[in-house]
């Protein structure tokens, strides 16, 4: 029968595990090695770690970017060469870097090809998997690296969020009107047309 001094004995003498530290990404490394995943998931780096998050434009819910795309082709920006892409790769503060599902990018921001220059307005739809603290922190990082204005998308209440600060928003639903001024200045569209099948 052991003793509790034995025990005592034999678990001092056990090794324990060695925890193995995870050494924080470089912008620079992050994108290099998370840039082409088609793994399903998309990854934006967190204060130099790796967040790994389901893609969120799920095929039933291409419609919305693809009305926003199409409205926003009716503005000056449009004209003038500027875009609205699908998950660009941007830097907003360091050691982080994001991939809003949709962004503003300008003529002049496409011909540097520089991911340094952050959009002044990016679209983001909230999916069921998203949570509401990771879902503020990310808005508050959006507008303390300079964005202007943030769409967020919630396709199941059919509403969407507009933000022109991180305490500054009007809430938008049916005909209500959702503007991307001051980021695009004539660029808005109907909480219903953005959700239009």
């Amino acid at each position: 029968m052991a003793t509790a001094t034995s025990v005592q004995h034999l678990t001092a003498t056990m090794p324990s595990p060695t925890v193995k530290k995870v050494k924080p990404l470089t912008l620079e490394q992050f994108w290099d090695k998370y840039s082409d995943r088609e793994d399903g998931f998309k990854y934006e780096l967190n204060n130099g770690f790796v967040e790994k998050i389901p893609r969120k434009m799920k095929i039933k819910e291409l419609y919305i970017a693809n009305n926003i795309r199409r409205a926003f082709s009716q503005t000056s920006a449009y004209q003038a060469g500027d875009g609205l892409f699908d998950e660009v790769e941007i830097e907003t503060l360091p050691e982080q870097g994001r991939r809003p599902d949709m962004a503003y990018v300008t003529k002049s921001q496409l011909n540097k090809g520089d991911n340094r220059s952050l959009p002044t307005f990016v679209v983001e739809v909230i999916s069921d998997t998203d949570g509401i603290n990771r879902v503020n922190n990310k808005l508050e990082e959006y507008f303390q690296a300079g964005m202007l204005v943030v769409w967020h998308i919630f396709p199941q209440q059919q509403l969407i969020y507009v933000y022109t600060s991180s305490i500054d928003v009007k809430i938008c639903r049916g005909d209500m009107m959702c503007s991307a001024a001051p980021a695009v200045v004539d660029f808005q569209m109907s909480a219903y047309d953005i959700f239009k099948k």
